[in-house]
């Protein structure tokens, strides 16, 4: 466990200090405050919900892929990072715990969500059906099952669940975890764009040529 957890502080270590290379408090300056403010008031709480609830595969919202399309790469990062900061303060867990949970639920998830939104915007059309079906629902489901699958694979058991029940576990999890980033993208999409980092009128509604 002293490895993993080993490991796990430096590749927050690493993802936190590219971040913050970014200067992402610039994006303060816009309509991002409000998400942002929101997501340190909400998330918090959300994340300490498994610490009242019966031992075993804990069941949680991760919120990493929302937080990327709303707040891009670098800001969601430092909002991870404080959201952890905040549950290890308020909570029962202890730090190597709250570590996990920041690199597993937070820190992967967010850094997967922005590959694939890359390889989208690479191979696929621009449309708004790509970036609210594929970024939002799709794209968050299989970024939050293969971060879950990578903990899985490095820490093998988790409260004593064997590890493929664990895995089936993951992947209805992160469908769970779609389904309302899916949504609050839709929304978001129709009715306050402005609070997507990630979104472009330009990008995605222009008319084809």
């Amino acid at each position: 466990m002293a490895a993993a957890s080993l490991l796990e502080a430096l590749l927050g270590l690493i993802l936190l200090v590219l971040a913050l290379a970014l200067q992402p408090w610039r994006m303060l300056a816009g309509p991002l405050l409000t998400p942002t403010l929101a997501a340190l008031a909400l998330l918090p709480w959300l994340w300490l919900l498994p610490q009242h609830l019966p031992p075993g595969l804990p069941v949680q919202f991760s919120g990493a892929c929302l937080l990327l399309l709303m707040l891009g790469w670098p800001l969601a990062v430092l909002v991870l990072a404080i959201v952890a900061l905040t549950v290890w303060l308020l909570g029962q867990a202890d730090a190597a715990a709250v570590l996990s949970q920041w690199v597993w639920l937070g820190l992967v998830p967010a850094t997967l969500a922005l590959a694939l939104g890359a390889a989208m915007r690479r191979w696929l059309p621009p449309n708004p059906f790509i970036y609210t079906l594929g970024r939002g629902f799709l794209g968050t489901a299989l970024a939050v099952f293969l971060a879950g699958v990578a903990y899985e694979l490095m820490y093998r058991l988790v409260g004593g669940v064997a590890l493929e029940q664990a895995l089936v576990a993951r992947w209805l999890m992160a469908w769970g975890d779609a389904f309302i980033t899916g949504m609050l993208v839709a929304i978001f999409v129709a009715f306050a764009p402005q609070w997507l980092a990630t979104w472009s009128d330009e990008r995605y509604l222009k008319s084809p040529p």
